[in-house]
C-alpha cells in the first residue's frame, strides 16, 4: 500500500473517529443511559470527566499509557499584586520570579484582602502563548470531578469563550447552561434564590476571545438569571457581581489581554509561569518519554532524559525555551520522532510535529485588539497563524537567505515597529509582541565570545527559541507565496477580480481601473494580458520555489555537516565532547528545503488550512514537476553521504510516490556508509525505496560503519529486496545479527555481492549463512574477512561456495584459521575431479599454498584503508601472521625471482605494520571491502 494511500485512510479514520467523539460531547445522552432519579451534578461530573479527558491526536504519539493522569506537570503559579502588574506585557522569558508569591489550584479562592462577604471571587489567571494555561484547566476540571480540589464548589461550569462568541442569538444564563448542559437546565442551583449560588464556579477559558464592553451604555445592568441576553452581557453582569453575585469566577486569558478587565472587578490576578527550572522540565520530559512498557524502549528513554538534563543545566538555549511548556512539548515530540519511530506506528514526519505544534498552540487563534475600538468583523476574524507566517516568518526567512540566526533588539524594532505609530498602532504593537514575538524568540544565551565578528557584542541579541523554527516559518513563509513579487500580486488580484466577474465590459472596466490606469494599455489587450501574465508568473515563481528546495539540499559548503537528523538530535542534546571555539552565525540551514518539501505533504496541507494558511493543490502539482528535474540534475552529480541521506529524508517528509520513484530511478547505487543510523533513518530508507516500481534495481547498497543493530536489519528488508551488491562492512552484528540479516535477505533474488566484513560474527552466524546461500542463486562474490570464524565453519563455508551456481570468490582473511586451515581452504578451492569443475577463489591470506596469492595487494588495500578503526592488536597480529605465511612460502621456492617477488610482499606487509604502529591519532573511517 502507497504511503499516501495510508496516510489519507489514517486520516479517514481519524476524522471519523474524532466526528463521533464531537457528536457524542455535545449530545451528553449518547454517553450513558441516566436514571431518572440520579443526582444531575453526579451526571454533570461523569460527563465532564469523559469530555476532559480527551487528548488531542497530537498527544497520543508517545504511546498507549500516556493519559492526562500520567502527562500532567505543574508549572509555576504565582499571584501578582497590585504593584508588580505594572510589568504585565514582559517577555515570558523575562519575568521576575518570586517563589514566596507561588500558589496551587487550591489556594486560588482563599479569601483575599478586598474580598467582600457574601460575594465570590473573580480570579484571572492569565499567561504567555504556551506557558500551560489549557492544561492547568484540563487537570483542574478533571480533579474537581474526581473530587482531589476544589470541593468547596457543587458545581463547575467551563465554558469556552470561542464559543460563547460565536452565539449571535440572546439568550439567559440558565438557558446558556442547559443548552450546553442538559442535564442541568433545570437545576435550581442557578435559579438566584438565596445564597446557593455560592456553590458554582463559572470556569471561562480564553477571556481573549470575548468582546466585552463595560460601559453601561454598551451592556446592561441584569439581576434576573433568567433575562435573555448576549453572552457577552451575561459575562460582564457575572464580573460586575450584579448577577449571581455569589459565584465565583475563574477566567483564563493571554498575556496581552489583562487590561481588558477592569481591576476592580478582579479579586485575583495569578500569572502562569512555565517551567522555571531544570527539574520541572525533567519531570515534563520523564511523564512523556517514559511511557512504554518496553525495557530496551525505557532503557533508552532515560538515557535521552539524562542528556537532556545535562544540557538545560549547562544554561544552553534550551533551557531558555523550555521554559514554556509548548517547547517541553515540541522538544519530546521531536526526540520520540527521532529515537521511537518503528514500523507499526502510524507515519509521522518532521514537518507535521512542527506543524502540530502551530495547531496545538494557535489553532482557532484570531487577530484582536481592546475593548471600545472599531475594528470589522473579518479584521476580527482574521487567522493568527497567518500573521505569524507574515512578519515572523518574513524575519525567518531573510535570516535564512542571509545565514543569520540572531537579531539585535534594535533590528528588532525596526522590523516590527517601523515609524511612528498612532495610539491603538503601538497597542496593537505591544500585544503583537507579547503574544507572538516573545513567543518565538528568545534573549541568546551565548556569552559575546560566541558571536560572529559582524555582531554588535553590546547589543542584546534574540534567536529563534528552537532553531529549527526559524528554518520551519521560513520555508512556510515561502511555499504560501508571501514572498512573490509585487507584479505577481498585482496579476493574482487582477486575476481573482476577472475570476469573479461578470461578462459585462463596464464592469471589467471598473475592476480593472482600481489596478492599472487604463490609459497605460488598451482594454482589449489587457482582457487578453493578465490571466496569461499571471499564469506565466506564477509558474516562474513556484518552479524558483523547486530550484531553491533543489540548490539547498545539495549546497557543496554543506556537504561534509553531519545528516540533518543528527543536526536536529545535537540541538536538543548538545555536544558531548570538544566545543567549538567559535560561534558560527553563518551556519547552514539545511533544514529549510526539507521543511518545505514536507508543507506540500497532503496531511499538512489539510492541517495547516485549518489554520487558514491555504497551500493549493495547483501549487503543489507546479512545485512538484519542476523540483523533480532539478533534484535529477542534481543527483547526476556524486553525492556524500550526508548529503545523500538528507536526500532520503526530503523525499521522507514530501510522502509522494510519485516523486520518490522518478527522482530514485535515477540513482543506481545509493552510499550512506559511515552515516549513524538510528530506527528513524532505516525506517526512512526502508520506507522511501519501498516507493520505486519492482522493476527497479540498485547496483550498490553501501551501509558500512552505520552502527546497525537487530532491530534496524528488521526495518531494512525493504531496503534490501532489490540489492545487487550489499555491503554492510563494520557493523556490530554478530551471530544474532547474521541470522535476522539472512532472514531479511530471503526476498532479494537479484544479490550479486555481500560483504560482512568485520560484523562480529563467528562459527554459528557462518554455519547459518552456508545454509542459506543456496536461496541467492544469483550470488557471485562473498566478504567475511575480519571475523571470528575458525577452521571448521570456514571448511564448511567453502564447502557450500563450490557447490553454489554462481559464487567464485570468498574473502577469509584476518579470521583466526590456522596454517592447516588455510592449506585445507586453497585445496578446497581447487576445481574438483569429479562432479563440479568450478573454481572458487579463497582469499584467506596474501599467500595460497606455497605461492603468493594473486588477491595479495587488494586485501593489503583494504587492511591499510581500515587499519586505523579495526582493532589495532588483532590487525597487527594477523599481519604478522602474513609475514610468517610469506617467510615460510619463500624458503620452499627454488626461483630466485620468485623469492624477489615474495621479499616485494613482505616489504608491503612490514610498511603496514609499521605505519599501524606509528599511528597514534587514528582517524575513524568506514570499513571499505
Amino acid at each position: 500500500m502507497s504511503f499516501l494511500l495510508r496516510q489519507r485512510i489514517q486520516l479517514a479514520t481519524a476524522w471519523r473517529w474524532r466526528k463521533g467523539m464531537e457528536v457524542s460531547c455535545c449530545h451528553c445522552t449518547t454517553f450513558s443511559t441516566v436514571s431518572s432519579n440520579e443526582d444531575p451534578i453526579e451526571i454533570h461530573k461523569r460527563k465532564l470527566f469523559l469530555w476532559f479527558s480527551h487528548l488531542p491526536k497530537e498527544e497520543k504519539q508517545f504511546g498507549g499509557l500516556f493519559s492526562p493522569e500520567t502527562m500532567h506537570v505543574d508549572p509555576l503559579i504565582i499571584e501578582r499584586k497590585d504593584e508588580e502588574r505594572a510589568g504585565l506585557l514582559k517577555s515570558p522569558y523575562q519575568t521576575q520570579i518570586s517563589s514566596s508569591h507561588s500558589l496551587n489550584v487550591e489556594q486560588l479562592f482563599e479569601p483575599t484582602d478586598t474580598w467582600s462577604e457574601g460575594c465570590g471571587l473573580g480570579v484571572l489567571l492569565y499567561g504567555a502563548v504556551g506557558t500551560g494555561k489549557a492544561t492547568i484547566v484540563r487537570k483542574l476540571v478533571l480533579d474537581w470531578c474526581t473530587g482531589t480540589t476544589l470541593t468547596r464548589f457543587k458545581l463547575l461550569l467551563p465554558f469556552l469563550c470561542e464559543d460563547l462568541n460565536q452565539l449571535s442569538k440572546v439568550v439567559s444564563l440558565r438557558d446558556l447552561v442547559g443548552r450546553k448542559y442538559l442535564h442541568l437546565k433545570k437545576h435550581p442551583i442557578l435559579n438566584g434564590d438565596g445564597d446557593q449560588a455560592k456553590d458554582v464556579l463559572f470556569l471561562f477559558n480564553g477571556m481573549e476571545k470575548m468582546q466585552l464592553d463595560f460601559r453601561i451604555g454598551s451592556s446592561e445592568l441584569c439581576s434576573d438569571p433568567n433575562e435573555p441576553l448576549p453572552p457577552s452581557v451575561i459575562i460582564v453582569n457575572l464580573l460586575r457581581k450584579y448577577l449571581l453575585p455569589e459565584a465565583s469566577i475563574l477566567m483564563t486569558t493571554r498575556l496581552s489581554a489583562v487590561e481588558r478587565i477592569p481591576q476592580k472587578y478582579v479579586s485575583r490576578y495569578v500569572q502562569i509561569c512555565g517551567f522555571n527550572d531544570p527539574d520541572r522540565q525533567r519531570a515534563y520530559f520523564t511523564s512523556r518519554l517514559l511511557q512504554s512498557e518496553e525495557v530496551a524502549h525505557n532503557k533508552e528513554a532515560r538515557t535521552l532524559i539524562e542528556l537532556l538534563y545535562l544540557n538545560l543545566q549547562s544554561e544552553s538555549q534550551l533551557a531558555a525555551a523550555c521554559f514554556l511548556p509548548s517547547y517541553c512539548w515540541l522538544t519530546c515530540a521531536t526526540l520520540h520522532f527521532l529515537h521511537f519511530t518503528s514500523a507499526q506506528a502510524p507515519i509521522r514526519t518532521l514537518t507535521g510535529i512542527y506543524t502540530s505544534f502551530f495547531r496545538l498552540n494557535f489553532g482557532g487563534e484570531v487577530l484582536g485588539t481592546r475593548t471600545g475600538t472599531s475594528i470589522t468583523t473579518q479584521e476580527y476574524h482574521s487567522s493568527l497563524m497567518m500573521h505569524v507566517v507574515r512578519t515572523v516568518g518574513k524575519l525567518a526567512f531573510d535570516g535564512v537567505m542571509n545565514k543569520r540566526t540572531s537579531f539585535s533588539d534594535k533590528e528588532l524594532e525596526q522590523w516590527f515597529g517601523g515609524m511612528t505609530k498612532t495610539d491603538e498602532e503601538l497597542h496593537q504593537l505591544a500585544m503583537f509582541q507579547t503574544d507572538i514575538l516573545d513567543f518565538f524568540l528568545a534573549p541568546c544565551v551565548k556569552s559575546g565570545k560566541h558571536l560572529s565578528k559582524e555582531v554588535n557584542k553590546h547589543d542584546k541579541q534574540y534567536v529563534f527559541a528552537v532553531p529549527a523554527m526559524q528554518e520551519y516559518l521560513a520555508a512556510l513563509y515561502v511555499v504560501l507565496g508571501e514572498n512573490k513579487s509585487a507584479l505577481e500580486k498585482l496579476t493574482n488580484q487582477v486575476s481573482v477580480a476577472i475570476g469573479e466577474a461578470s461578462e459585462d465590459v463596464s464592469a471589467l472596466v471598473n475592476i480593472l481601473s482600481k489596478f492599472i490606469p487604463l490609459r497605460l494599455f488598451a482594454i482589449f489587450n489587457l482582457l487578453k494580458l493578465f490571466p496569461k501574465l499571471y499564469e506565466k508568473i506564477s509558474s516562474h515563481n513556484k518552479g524558483k520555489i523547486a530550484r531553491t528546495m533543489a540548490t539547498e539540499m545539495f549546497r557543496t559548503e554543506d556537504s561534509y555537516n553531519d545528516d540533518v537528523l543528527d543536526q536536529v538530535e545535537q540541538s536538543l542534546l548538545g555536544v558531548h565532547g570538544p566545543q567549538p571555539q567559535q560561534y558560527d552565525d553563518s551556519q547552514p540551514f539545511e533544514l529549510y528545503p526539507i521543511f518545505m518539501g514536507g508543507l506540500l505533504q497532503y496531511s499538512n496541507r489539510v492541517h495547516l488550512n485549518q489554520l487558514d494558511c491555504n497551500i493549493q493543490s495547483a501549487t503543489v502539482v507546479q512545485i512538484t514537476r519542476a523540483l523533480k528535474k532539478y533534484l535529477v540534475r542534481e543527483l547526476s552529480k556524486a553525492q556524500p553521504p550526508e548529503e545523500l541521506m538528507d536526500l532520503l529524508v526530503l523525499l521522507y517528509e514530501f510522502q509522494n510516490p510519485r516523486l520518490t520513484n522518478e527522482v530514485l530511478s535515477s540513482i543506481k547505487s545509493i552510499c550512506l556508509s559511515n552515516i549513524r543510523m538510528t530506527s528513524l533513518k532505516c525506517f526512512i530508507l526502508s520506507s522511501v525505496l519501498s516507493c520505486t516500481s519492482t522493476s527497479y534495481h540498485r547496483k550498490e547498497l553501501d551501509l558500512s560503519s552505520c552502527l546497525l543493530t537487530d532491530n534496524m536489519l528488521q526495518m531494512l528488508e525493504p531496503a534490501f529486496r532489490h540489492a545487487h551488491s550489499l555491503k554492510l562492512c563494520g557493523n556490530p552484528l554478530l551471530d544474532s545479527g547474521i541470522r535476522i540479516l539472512l532472514e531479511a535477505l530471503s526476498e532479494n533474488q537479484s544479490l550479486t555481492y555481500l560483504s560482512l566484513m568485520h560484523t562480529g560474527f563467528g562459527d554459528s552466524g557462518a554455519l547459518e549463512l552456508a545454509k542459506m546461500l543456496q536461496q541467492h542463486t544469483g550470488l557471485q562474490e562473498l566478504n567475511v574477512a575480519y571475523n571470528l570464524i575458525s577452521n571448521k565453519a570456514a571448511l564448511v563455508l567453502v564447502d557450500v561456495c563450490r557447490e553454489h551456481p554462481s559464487i567464485h570468490t570468498v574473502h577469509l582473511y584476518l579470521n583466526p584459521i590456522t596454517n592447516e586451515g588455510k592449506q585445507s581452504l586453497y585445496g578446497r578451492g581447487v576445481p574438483s575431479k569429479k562432479g563440479n569443475n568450478r573454481q572458487v577463489k579463497v582469499l584467506a591470506s596474501v599467500t595460497e599454498g606455497f605461492d603468493i596469492s594473486d588477491n595479495w595487494h587488494p586485501i593489503l588495500k583494504v587492511i591499510r584503508e581500515n587499519a586505523s578503526s579495526w582493532d589495532r592488536k588483532l590487525v597487527k597480529q594477523q599481519l604478522e601472521v602474513f609475514l610468517q605465511d610469506l617467510e615460510w612460502g619463500s624458503r620452499r621456492q627454488k626461483s630466485f625471482w620468485t623469492r624477489l617477488h615474495f621479499r616485494k610482499v613482505q616489504k608491503t606487509v612490514q610498511a603496514t605494520l609499521k605505519n599501524l604502529e606509528t599511528d597514534s591519532s587514528p582517524k575513524e573511517r568506514p570499513s571499505k571491502p
